[in-house]
């Protein structure tokens, strides 16, 4: 990561913070009057690659220099915009600049395929705009500009999943769903922030930070949490605010749903963990009384009703897409907790998520364009059909369920090892039981491939494919890593560990 970083001159190292979110945005322009879908994505690529190295510099500043402040325009803080990078958000800039570039490299093929010719280049345009917006809320300091960031990217992301609309139709209906709640979450989180504002007169998060102390007592400022904790939640999906998410996920075209099921909620997620710890103060008794009673509860009832959700659907994208509400049960059980080691294993399973759920998104979308196949039924002996993508789809559903030699079960062993340090048994318990539920329905998926009789065609033959290789590549580096990190943890250990510590650092300021 150093070595990369090193080949980036000081004048764009130094202005990297800015960089990294203005060039895409810039590049969305290009990408819409790019005359076909092909340039429109050689554009995005080259702007992602570019953000991704930007990116690089940027955590590598982090881990060498500690905390990084930029003030855009030359104007300081608190008065002007601060992008802010800690080891927190260094985590999740990693996170969307690698599952970004992925995405990107697997989208040649899967938009060709789902989207019409003229509207190509104005879909990537898009992309890059959300793909802007949610490096934009990672990094900001600012609390206003992060809602600014947000509706950035929720709006985007309404018109990609609405553009699923050439394949299915029902995707013009999730979009709008998606819209029509994701709008009230954005409510709910800038009237938050202004009740925010209105109580400390600033909307630089870490001046908020140190004024709140005194204050934690007022109603407004106990309305702002309130109120941002609902809106903030609802972008997570975080259960019972989750009903946006399965047909979002389910219509939207197959290399959106796995770009927003490896980033979305993880970015919603991390600004809950930033306003619970950077922003207010955890030792307030309003704050203190919402990791048992609101995240760890719901966490757990997330982790089990949506897995149970998840076990009768039919189609196999419904099916993930449950199972995503039940993972971000996991990371909000972590929240719960309230302690360097809960909020540690949160943020891992956050980096673990995204490389298993982006694994298992990819695949359905290589099965999907070969064969069409939305139903677990049509998967039916596809491990003789599309081996190498069969084989990828089932180590992401192994890494789902936490088996050992995954990186899955990293998350699950330290979520409980973090639970028995707090003594919550029962919490240890849930994880058990979701874990056999997981189980249950990536069971019925394996099955489906491995062990059912597979398809033939008019000859009798069983029916051969191979998905392009732009889509193999990617898919094959994330289920590689699931393997990989089982046996090579400590780089990711470390930076749930550091991003845990940012996060208390900022409590204790």
């Amino acid at each position: 990561m150093e070595f990369l970083a090193s080949l980036l001159p000081a004048s764009l190292s130094t202005h990297a913070p800015a960089i990294v979110v203005v060039a895409p945005l810039l590049m969305a322009a290009f990408a819409a009057v790019m005359p076909n879908g092909r340039l429109g994505w050689a554009v995005t690529l080259i702007a992602v690659i570019f953000s991704a190295l930007m990116a690089l510099s940027i955590i590598s500043d982090v881990q060498t220099g500690g905390v990084i402040s930029y003030a855009m325009g030359g104007w300081a803080p608190p008065a002007g915009i601060e992008f802010r990078i800690d080891g927190l958000n260094a985590v999740l800039l990693l996170v969307i600049a690698v599952l970004g570039l992925l995405s990107v490299i697997y989208a040649l093929p899967s938009v060709a395929d789902e989207i019409a010719e003229d509207r190509q280049a104005l879909f990537y345009s898009a992309f890059l705009v959300c793909f802007a917006g949610l490096i934009g809320v990672a990094i900001t300091g600012d609390a206003f500009n992060m809602f600014v960031f947000l509706e950035i990217s929720s709006i985007s992301t309404y018109v990609l999943v609405g553009m699923g609309a050439d394949k299915d139709r029902r995707a013009l209906t999730a979009a709008y769903n998606y819209l029509i709640l994701g709008t009230i979450g954005a409510t709910f989180f800038v009237i938050g922030v202004g009740f925010l504002y209105m109580a400390t007169g600033t909307l630089n998060m870490g001046d908020m930070a140190s004024r709140l102390p005194d204050i934690s007592d007022s109603r407004v400022v106990q309305a702002a949490f309130a109120f941002i904790i609902v809106g903030l939640g609802l972008k997570a999906a975080m259960f019972p605010l989750h009903l946006w998410l399965p047909n979002a996920y389910a219509y939207a075209p197959n290399f959106v749903t796995s770009f927003l099921a490896s980033t979305a909620t993880k970015v919603a997620f991390y600004t809950l963990v930033r306003f619970m710890f950077d922003v207010f103060w955890p030792e307030a008794p309003f704050v203190e009384v919402s990791f048992l009673w609101v995240f760890a509860i719901l966490g757990i009832v997330g982790m089990i009703v949506a897995s149970v959700q998840a076990v009768f659907q039919d189609d196999a994208r419904r099916l993930l897409a449950f199972s995503s509400v039940g993972q971000v049960g996991y990371m909000m059980l972590g929240l719960g907790m309230g302690t360097v080691a809960g909020v540690s294993a949160s943020m891992l399973h956050l980096v673990n998520h995204a490389m298993m759920k982006g694994a298992l998104f990819m695949a359905l979308g290589a099965f999907a364009i070969r064969f069409g196949i939305r139903r677990i039924s049509d998967l039916n002996g596809f491990a003789q059909s599309m081996p190498f993508t069969s084989v990828a789809f089932t180590i992401g559903g192994l890494s789902l369920v936490g088996v050992p030699m995954t990186v899955g079960f990293w998350s699950k062993w330290y979520l409980g090892v973090a639970a028995l340090e707090n003594g919550w048994w029962w919490a240890v318990a849930a994880l058990i039981l979701s874990s056999l539920i997981a189980l249950a329905y990536v069971a019925r998926m394996l099955a489906a491939i491995w062990v059912a009789e597979p398809h033939h065609d008019r000859t009798g033959a069983i029916a051969h494919a191979r998905a392009p290789w732009l889509m193999l590549a990617p898919m094959w580096v994330l289920a590689i890593a699931n393997i990989w990190f089982f046996f090579q943890p400590d780089f990711l250990i470390s930076m749930a560990n550091a991003a845990a510590e940012a996060a208390f650092a900022g409590a204790t300021r």
